[in-house]
C-alpha cells in the first residue's frame, strides 16, 4: 500500500493564525455531531474538542454536542449532505472508522468529496480485551482458540459489521495465523460502551474498540487490555498493557479523530475551523485531555488531511477485498 492505513504521521502543516484573522466568527449557537450514542469516541472527540474551544475563546459559548447513531456514522453523513449544506456553525467528528465506511460503499449515494475535511486531534490505538473473569490471559491464548475454530471466540465493537473495530480484529487475527476469517463472530454496537457493557455482562468474550474507550473500564477492573495494537508500548498508566507485536503477532491499528464540515460553506469559515483544530492539537489544555485519555499524536490538517482521506479509503478498500469483505 502507497500509505499504510495505520501508519501514524506527525505533520506540522499549517501555521495558527489568530482567530480575528478571519473575517467569519462563529455563531452563538455552535454544535458538533458525534454519529453515535453518548459513550463512545465520537461522543468524547465532540465533548472535548467543546470544551477546550470554549477555554481557548474559539466559540462564544460552549459547543453544543448532538448525538446521532446509526449506520455507522452513515446517518449523520447522510444529514450533514442532505440537509446541513452551507452550514457554517457545524462541525461533525470522524476517525478511521469514517473512512472505512465509505472506502465499503456503505454511504449509499454519498462519498469523500461532498463534505469538507478539516483535520485531526490525535489518534486511539486500537485494543483487544477481555473481562477481568476471562479465561484468556494473553493474546496467544485468544488466538490459539480462535485458531482450533474461529467461531470460539465473540466480539463485540461500537462500529458497524466490517467497520474498523471489526478490521482490527481481523487484521490481528491474519497476523496470528488465524484461517477462515469471515466466521469470527463479530456483534455491532452503536458505540464502544455499550459493547463494553456487553463484555462485562458476559454476553461476548472479547471487545475490540479503542483505548480511550477502555479507560474507566480499566480503573474499576472490570476488563483486561489483552494487547494494544500500536508499534509500542504506551506512555504512562498504560504503559503495562503490552503490544500485539511484542506477543509475536504483528499488527497495528490507529484510529485517527478528527472532523469535517458541511460542503458550500465559505473558504473563510472552513479555514477559520481548520486553524482553531490546530489551535486546539497545540494548547496545553489539549495535550492534557491526550494524556488522560491516552489519546496520541496525530496531525493531519487542511488540504493534506483531504489526500490523507482519500488515500485511506483506497487503502482500506484494498484491504477489504483481500480479506473478503467486499468484493
Amino acid at each position: 500500500m502507497k500509505h499504510a492505513i495505520w501508519k501514524v504521521v506527525f505533520l506540522s502543516l499549517l501555521p495558527i493564525l489568530s482567530p480575528l484573522a478571519f473575517a467569519y466568527e462563529p455563531a452563538a449557537k455552535t454544535e458538533c455531531i458525534a454519529p453515535a450514542d453518548p459513550g463512545g469516541g465520537w461522543d468524547f472527540t465532540c465533548r472535548n474538542a467543546a470544551n477546550v474551544f470554549k477555554d481557548l475563546g474559539l466559540v462564544p459559548k460552549t459547543m453544543q454536542t448532538i448525538n446521532m447513531a446509526g449506520a455507522g456514522g452513515g446517518v449523520a453523513y447522510a444529514h450533514t449532505v442532505s440537509k446541513r449544506s452551507g452550514d457554517e456553525d457545524l462541525l461533525v467528528a470522524a476517525s478511521t472508522s469514517t473512512a472505512t465506511r465509505l472506502a465499503q460503499n456503505q454511504f449509499p449515494g454519498m462519498d469523500a468529496s461532498m463534505v469538507n475535511w478539516l483535520g485531526t486531534i490525535g489518534a486511539d490505538y486500537g485494543v483487544i480485551a477481555v473481562a477481568k473473569d476471562s479465561p484468556y490471559q494473553n493474546l496467544d491464548d485468544l488466538m490459539k482458540a480462535m485458531k482450533e475454530d474461529p467461531r470460539a471466540v465473540k466480539f463485540a465493537g461500537g462500529s458497524a459489521n466490517g467497520g474498523w473495530d471489526h478490521l482490527k480484529v481481523l487484521i490481528a487475527a491474519k497476523a496470528a495465523g488465524v484461517k477462515n476469517l469471515p466466521r469470527i463472530p463479530y456483534l455491532s454496537y452503536n458505540n464502544g460502551g455499550e459493547a463494553i457493557t456487553q463484555l462485562i455482562g458476559g454476553h461476548v468474550d472479547a471487545f475490540t474498540g479503542d483505548v480511550t474507550e477502555t479507560q474507566g473500564f480499566l480503573k474499576s477492573g472490570d476488563m483486561r487490555v489483552l494487547a494494544v495494537l500500536s508499534d509500542e508500548r504506551l506512555p504512562g498508566d498504560l504503559s503495562d498493557i503490552p503490544t500485539a507485536k511484542e506477543q509475536g503477532i504483528d499488527a497495528i491499528g490507529a484510529n485517527w479523530r478528527g472532523f469535517y464540515m458541511p460542503a458550500d460553506v465559505s473558504e473563510d469559515a472552513r479555514d477559520y475551523w481548520t486553524n482553531a483544530i490546530n489551535t486546539l492539537y497545540e494548547s496545553d489544555e489539549w495535550k492534557n485531555v491526550m494524556r488522560r485519555s491516552g489519546l496520541m499524536p496525530f496531525r493531519y490538517s487542511g488540504e493534506a488531511f483531504n489526500e490523507f482521506v482519500n488515500q485511506q479509503i483506497q487503502d482500506i478498500q484494498s484491504l477489504s477485498k483481500e480479506i473478503g469483505l467486499i468484493q
